[in-house]
C-alpha cells in the first residue's frame, strides 16, 4: 500500500503513517498537520486521555501545542423563537410568558397531559449509548414519581426504541416517544419542552443545548465535552448569578441523572429562580460569530507560519 499511496518505507513508522502494523490515515493526519481543530476546548482535553483518545490519545498528548477547541455554534436565523413559523407561538426573552402556549400545543400534539405545572423533560436525539439514553430509560420510574413528564423524538437502536415505545404505551399521559425526526417537531419540542435533556457519555459539542438556550429550555447535561463548556451550572454560579443556564450532572450515572432531574423538578416549582435561568439561556450568545472569528484567526496564523519556512528556505 506504501507503494501505491506513493509512500516511502520510511514513512512507516510510530512517527509517520504506522498504526498497529497497519496504516492510518487518520492518525497520518494528526501526524502532519500544521494545526487539529476539535469542537469545544474540554473534548480537546477529554481526546489526549487513553479512553477518549480511542488509541490516539498519546498522539494528540504529543501534538498538545497544536491542538485547539473551538466551540460549534448555531444558525440564529433558522433558531430563532421570535421568528420561527414552525412553532405555535412566537416569544422573545422580554415575552416568556408567551412561550406557555408552545408547552401546551406540543403536549396536545404528543397527547400528554395538558398539565402546565408537570415538569416536561425533551429528548432529540439518536437512540444510541454514546448519547446516554439507556441511562433516561433506566430514570422513567424517576420521571414517574416525580410528576414529570417526557416528550422524545429520535431513532436509533432498535432495543432502545422498542424500550422507550413500551413505556410510552403504558403511561401514554406522560411519556411520549416519535420514532423517527421531524424538523418542526423538533422546533416545537425546543420551545414547549421545560427542559432539553442531554445525558451523553462523550459529546465534542453538541448542538441540542445550544437550541435549548436559544428557545429558553433549561438544559440537563452531563459534564463533558462541549456539554461542559456551554451550560453553567446553578451549583456552579449559583441561582442568582446571570451566568447560571442550567444543570449538570457527573460521573455519568443512572443515579447522577436522577439527581438532575431532581433538581431540576426542584428549581422548575420556584418560578422566579426557573425564569431567570430562561432569560441568562437566551442571552446567551450560541451564534456562530465568535466563533467563526477564531477559526479566522487560526488560518491567519497558520498562513503566515508557512510563509515565514517558506521564506527561509529561500
Amino acid at each position: 500500500m506504501l507503494d501505491t499511496f506513493g509512500l516511502t518505507r520510511e514513512s512507516f513508522t510510530i512517527h509517520g503513517v504506522e498504526y498497529y502494523g497497519m496504516i492510518s490515515f487518520l492518525k497520518a493526519g494528526l501526524q502532519f498537520a500544521d494545526r487539529i481543530t476539535t469542537v469545544s476546548p474540554t473534548y480537546a482535553v477529554e481526546i489526549q486521555g487513553d479512553e477518549g483518545g480511542m488509541g490516539l490519545g498519546g498522539l494528540l498528548r504529543v501534538r498538545s501545542q497544536v491542538l485547539s477547541g473551538i466551540l460549534n455554534g448555531i444558525d440564529t436565523s433558522v433558531w430563532n423563537p421570535e421568528t420561527d413559523p414552525r412553532i405555535a407561538a412566537r416569544f422573545s426573552a422580554q415575552e416568556l410568558q408567551s412561550r406557555a402556549a408552545n408547552k401546551t400545543a406540543l403536549q396536545r400534539r404528543l397527547g400528554l397531559d395538558l398539565s402546565p405545572d408537570a415538569l416536561l423533560l425533551g429528548v432529540i436525539s439518536r437512540l444510541s449509548w454514546q448519547k446516554g439514553l439507556d441511562l433516561l430509560l433506566e430514570n422513567i420510574p424517576t420521571i414517574l414519581n416525580e410528576g414529570m413528564q417526557l416528550a422524545l423524538l429520535g431513532s436509533g437502536d432498535p432495543d432502545l426504541q422498542d424500550r422507550y415505545q413500551a413505556v410510552a404505551k403504558a403511561d401514554a399521559g406522560r411519556i411520549a416517544v416519535l420514532i423517527g425526526y421531524d424538523e418542526a417537531l423538533a422546533h416545537l419540542i425546543q420551545a414547549g419542552a421545560d427542559t432539553i435533556v442531554v445525558p451523553s457519555r462523550f459529546e465534542p459539542c453538541g448542538l441540542t443545548q445550544l437550541c435549548a438556550l436559544r428557545y429558553g429550555a433549561v438544559p440537563i447535561v452531563s459534564r463533558v465535552g462541549g456539554l461542559a463548556d456551554t451550560v453553567i451550572d446553578v451549583e456552579e454560579a449559583g441561582v442568582a448569578s446571570s451566568a447560571t443556564t442550567g444543570l449538570k450532572f457527573s460521573p455519568v450515572t443512572v443515579e447522577n441523572l436522577a439527581s438532575g432531574l431532581r433538581r431540576a423538578n426542584i428549581l422548575f416549582h420556584d418560578k422566579q429562580a426557573w425564569r431567570r435561568l430562561q432569560h441568562n439561556g437566551m442571552s446567551t450568545d450560541v451564534s456562530w460569530r465568535n466563533r467563526a472569528s477564531r477559526y479566522a484567526v487560526l488560518y491567519r496564523e497558520v498562513v503566515a507560519a508557512r510563509r515565514n519556512q517558506a521564506h527561509y528556505r529561500r
